[in-house]
């Protein structure tokens, strides 16, 4: 429990004009047991008194009356105001999460006893977050019970919703729950080390770090050639112009920026997730490679953009720069299997002009055959696609019956023939491992975009 100077605190109740707008009442004082057996006993004492005309019942029930007379000459006023604060700054998988809920009490009377219990993702691993708090708090002054812990896992996860119970007037007068929504925080998928050293396989743009075929104003040497009109001074090769009596240039080739589109196949889901220390399930694994991936191309100057591949269809547009990253990892927050029986949307390349020659980096576990298909016609369409596989090892359907292991066997002998057919269909399929992963088949990739192409 820590006191801070808290920020501006947003009242637990909305004004009387709201509160009966949306149909609900405010959180108001009522009395408690303890009010109504003094009430009761002072009460019975004193008609058992004058009714049998025992004075001595009367003097005991005397000390009843004025001390619930006493406790209630100051009532309060005013709910309690209840904040839920968390982090807002970029937590990543593992990283330290720093939550908390404030109470404070805006009347002048002391809150004898408040009973603080707030709810949170099981993703969010905070102190004594499951139990409830006992706490105090003075007039005009507030209470801050921190729930410091860490983010297991990536996605938007909820500190909240968080309920008190406030007792006053010596436990005579207790308020209604006062209860805020809750609060949410998000956790950034943990990024692999990836990096892919081997060059793309086709470049759209002007300028990047990625070699082009074509000549022009780049760091690549093509050779020597004869100095022509509109040559630089400063490409002069001058030991070949001596050697040879005439003037000769060096010749490079131009160095261009790629577009990548990472397809993220949402379709189906394997495995249980444990978290960022724990196994990894297809979408762990998917979430983590693509903003490994993401963030390795944005950082060389390429362009990047990312699709699913499910009903849902969601897609973000190409684009460069740490900006980029940023709203990369803000789009994968949002990645949920598609558990419908919808179709998956067909034309992701037909309605959002994504360039002929983007590498297109398909993240899929394989385990739905139209993912199967939807690669097949990417390859047979020309694009550049390499599929990279997203089942982690000893991924299984959940066992439900004496007859699942057998069934898994089969299931993955069958994806093991799906594997087979895709490569001899010319689709390249690599096992994500993070760093290295794609280099040997980008480099397939890429000699086979090299290649003279027949008419």
């Amino acid at each position: 429990m820590t006191l801070i100077d808290p920020p501006p605190l947003r009242a637990a109740v909305p004004p009387a004009g709201a509160a009966a707008d949306e149909g609900w009442a405010p959180p108001a004082w009522v009395p408690t047991r303890a009010l109504g057996r003094t009430v009761l006993l002072t009460g019975l004492l004193l008609v058992l008194g004058v009714a049998l005309g025992r004075v001595d019942l009367v003097l005991l029930a005397a000390p009843f009356a004025i001390g619930a007379a006493i406790g209630l000459r100051r009532m309060p006023r005013s709910a309690p105001e209840l904040r839920i604060d968390a982090d807002e700054e970029h937590i990543v998988e593992g990283g330290e999460v720093t939550a908390g809920v404030t109470v404070a009490n805006p009347d002048v009377i002391a809150y004898d006893l408040v009973v603080l219990r707030t709810r949170t993702s099981p993703w969010l691993d905070l102190e004594d977050a499951d139990r409830p708090f006992a706490i105090s708090v003075a007039p005009d002054g507030w209470t801050a019970v921190e729930l410091p812990g860490r983010a297991l896992r990536w996605g938007r996860h909820a500190v909240g919703p968080a309920a008190a119970r406030v007792a006053a007037c010596g436990g005579l007068l207790a308020c209604r729950p006062v209860v805020v929504p809750a609060r949410g925080v998000r956790v950034y998928p943990e990024t692999e080390p990836f990096a892919a050293t081997e060059a793309m396989p086709a470049a759209a743009g002007l300028v990047g770090n990625h070699r082009s075929r074509r000549p022009g104003e780049g760091g690549e040497l093509a050779g020597v050639r004869p100095f022509a009109p509109g040559d630089r001074l400063r490409r002069i090769d001058w030991r070949v112009s001596l050697r040879t009596r005439d003037l000769h240039v060096a010749s490079t080739l131009s160095d261009r920026d790629a577009e990548v589109l990472l397809l993220l196949d949402v379709l189906g889901e394997a495995g249980a997730s444990g978290g960022v220390k724990g196994k990894a399930s297809v979408l762990d694994t998917t979430v983590r490679a693509a903003a490994a991936i993401a963030e390795h191309y944005l950082q060389r100057g390429d362009r990047v953009s990312l699709a699913e591949y499910g009903s849902s269809a969601r897609r973000l547009r190409p684009a460069t720069g740490r900006r980029q990253y940023l709203t990369v990892l803000e789009w994968l927050l949002d990645v949920r299997a598609d558990t419908t029986d919808s179709e998956p949307y067909e034309h992701v390349f037909g309605a959002h002009n994504v360039s002929s020659d983007a590498l297109v980096v398909v993240l899929t576990p394989l385990v739905d055959p139209r993912a199967a298909d939807m690669l097949a016609g990417l390859v047979q369409s020309g694009r550049y696609t390499v599929a990279v596989d997203t089942l982690p090892e000893g991924a299984a359907p959940p066992q439900r019956s004496q007859w699942t292991p057998l069934a898994t066997r089969l299931w993955r002998m069958e994806r093991e023939n799906v594997l087979g057919r895709l490569r001899e269909h010319g689709v390249p399929v690599v096992t994500w491992a993070g760093a290295g992963s794609l280099d040997l088949v980008l480099r397939d990739v890429a000699r086979l975009a090299s290649a003279p192409r027949g008419r």
